[in-house]
């Protein structure tokens, strides 16, 4: 989608840019791109403590970690563009930029296929027990006792959202053999009818579901979506698989369900707060709020088990996802210059 904007008055001059959260081979595509723009880089993300700087850049790009929120945007005072490397844009407060006359662009297709692999190899590595039997063969322990698995054939895939990734999840179940029943706010028929999926109620689909694998977005309405009122609702032993992100599920109700097996096992590559994991160091020297402690207690919780495979929020971290995202950036970022936002982000 491209809207028209207002706010470039001389398009085609150099801009500023500055971009966060960005690798070594990241920033060196980037610059091969935009030779004709100033640019500035950073490995951190965006925060309140280098706000300021950003403020004096046109445009900014940053990717899930920055917390875009009043505070900060209050001091991206030349700022006319945020444009993030993802999918989803909970992290930036589209209310405020919207007030500030900032546009926000993201990268609204880039990694169908690729979260979707990685939400079956999560499945795979909970129904064939692979963590397991590697952790055993690290310790020279080659006994198969307990690593009995099950087929994926003829099983009942409860996928939540089938928005562009959930669609892919549904395609690589059916070569699997998997039945498939979906929960979604819209449900497309044609769709469900040439893939012979079905929709049903949420409460519906974990009930029937001997794998539940949730792909909906982050935001007000899908906080929590999965909670102590509805996750003992799972099929008895079933798997919760989670490559969305970590507030659509509540922490403690998943634990508890693990506790007393009416789960089996999960397959996480996303954590309520996971962010606070990466400033674990620091809270060993500093005191660290209540909430921000206790999820940092409950997902050290959750990763010392055995019938939880986590990977770091690596589901779209694939060579090929990597340049789409790059590539969708540098035209969202172009058009830009040009007058037009190209994927703009809205609040509805």
């Amino acid at each position: 989608m491209i809207d028209e904007i207002t706010h470039i008055s001389n398009p085609h001059l150099i801009m500023k840019i500055a971009f966060f959260e960005t690798s070594p081979s990241d920033q060196d595509y980037l610059s091969r791109m935009l030779t004709e723009h100033e640019l500035f880089f950073s490995a951190e993300p965006l925060t309140e403590k280098n706000a300021p700087h950003a403020g004096s850049y046109e445009i900014i790009s940053v990717f899930i970690y920055s917390a875009v929120n009043h505070s900060v945007i209050e001091q991206l005072k030349n700022v006319r563009l945020i444009a993030t490397r993802s999918t989803g844009f909970d992290h930036i407060d589209i209310a405020v930029c919207r007030e500030k006359n900032i546009a926000v662009s993201n990268v609204p297709h880039y990694g169908e296929n690729t979260v979707a692999e990685h939400t079956f190899a999560l499945i795979l590595a909970l129904s064939r027990n692979v963590h397991k039997s590697y952790a055993r063969g690290l310790k020279e322990d080659f006994s198969i006792d307990g690593l009995m698995g099950f087929d994926l054939k003829d099983k009942t895939l409860g996928v939540i959202g089938t928005g562009h990734i959930g669609l892919h999840v549904i395609r690589i179940a059916k070569g699997f053999g998997m039945h498939v029943i979906a929960s979604d706010v819209y449900h497309d028929i044609f769709l469900s009818e040439i893939l012979h999926y079905r929709y049903a109620p949420l409460d519906e689909v974990l009930a029937q579901a001997d794998i539940v694998t949730l792909h909906v977005p982050y935001n007000e309405h899908t906080h929590h979506l999965i909670n102590r009122k509805n996750i003992k609702k799972i099929k008895k032993g079933g798997l919760l698989i989670n490559t969305s992100r970590g507030g659509i599920v509540d922490t403690e109700a998943l634990i508890e369900a693990l506790d007393d097996h009416s789960l089996s096992g999960a397959g996480l590559d996303v954590l309520e707060g996971e962010e606070h994991i990466k400033e674990e160091n620091q809270c060993l020297h500093e005191n660290c709020g209540p909430t921000q402690a206790r999820q940092i207690k409950q997902n050290h919780n959750l990763l010392s088990r055995d019938n939880v495979v986590f990977t770091p929020h690596i589901g779209f971290y694939s060579e090929e996802a990597l340049r789409r995202i790059l590539d969708t950036t540098l035209q969202n970022i172009t058009r830009f210059t040009l007058g037009k936002i190209e994927n703009p982000v809205s609040l509805s």
